[in-house]
């Protein structure tokens, strides 16, 4: 495959296992493509090109020729500077590295990150909870996210990967759709009655398996066991965490139980107040769930996939 195509591909798969629907991923970026229209000539030439038909800012080729064909991938959870001297020395050990791929963005791909948390705003309005308080509630949060990004140094991977001559595409959103389908699917239909039976239905799923054997497996941090689970909404896509104060609109919403990758500790104590139960999957094992099942396609085309960085490779086909 070539780079442009593994692109498209998981861009594809993205938009597939969108919580919006298909659809309504078409309906945002025919507003995008409205709003590029709208624009000054001097406004079109600073504008991203790619968010008229890729909905998901923090997946992006980041450097390379995309029409390069690849042999061989590198994957990993995160890619930094370490990574990218890896696949050099690989390339050195006579297995030549045509593409690292990172989970987590880097470059522009982690600047404009926060672009894609509107993706929640949808999630809680399709559980119940009215659009305009879902915007509300995620305005701040966006907003907060975006100004913690701004003096990061976003560039320091990819400088390093274009010094080697080593192409890098990021693919984030497009993988945590695939997580949160498959696990969401998993729990309708399951329906778990307690938060036991929702950690035994995880340790049943080889990624978060083998993280039970790294001591970073599935765990209840509201709630206990015993407990029953109700209504169960799996977290894990949209960018990063939310809006602490959406908490109380979801147990409104009737959600009983969140399962996530990963939780701060002051989100924790707003879905405390709020009575919900709290299940963390793990961060790792969640993000190798969604790649995996990216993986699998692009490796059934010939593409010699080499995990790194904390990816739990697990073929489903």
């Amino acid at each position: 495959m070539k780079i442009k195509e593994i692109y498209e591909y998981v861009v594809e798969r993205g938009i597939e296992k969108d919580p919006r629907s298909p659809e309504g991923v078409k309906e945002s970026l025919e507003r995008v493509n409205k709003k590029y229209e709208e624009l000054k000539e001097k406004e079109k030439k600073e504008f991203d090109m790619e968010s008229l038909t890729n909905p998901y800012s923090d997946t992006r080729i980041l450097c390379g020729d995309s029409d390069t064909e690849v042999k061989r991938m590198m994957v990993g959870v995160d890619i930094e500077v370490g990574e990218v001297m890896l696949a050099d020395r690989l390339g050195e050990k006579g297995r030549p590295i045509d593409l690292i791929m990172t989970h987590h963005p880097e470059g522009k791909a982690l600047a404009k990150l926060h672009d894609v948390m509107h993706l929640q705003e949808d999630i809680m309005a399709r559980y119940g909870i009215p659009i305009n308080i879902a915007e509300s509630l995620m305005a701040s949060r966006i907003s907060e996210v975006k100004r913690g990004l701004m003096p990061v140094n976003h560039n320091r991977a990819i400088d390093a990967s274009k010094l080697l001559d080593i192409a890098m595409l990021s693919a984030h959103t497009v993988a945590d759709n695939q997580v949160n389908a498959f696990l969401q699917d998993l729990f309708d239909k399951e329906e778990p009655r307690t938060l036991g039976d929702i950690l035994e239905l995880l340790k049943d799923i080889p990624e978060y398996a083998e993280a039970v054997r790294h001591s970073a497996g599935p765990d209840i941090v509201l709630g206990s066991r015993e407990r029953r689970a109700g209504k169960v909404l799996v977290d894990m896509t949209g960018g990063t965490s939310g809006s602490e104060k959406a908490y109380e609109k979801m147990a409104q919403a009737g959600i009983g139980t969140i399962v996530g990758m990963h939780m701060s500790d002051k989100h924790r104590k707003q879905a405390e107040k709020s009575h919900i139960n709290v299940v963390i999957a793990g961060h790792i094992a969640s993000d190798s769930v969604g790649m995996n099942l990216l993986l699998d396609g692009i490796e059934n085309q010939g593409v010699e996939i080499i995990p790194c960085s904390g990816i739990i490779r697990n073929k489903r086909s």
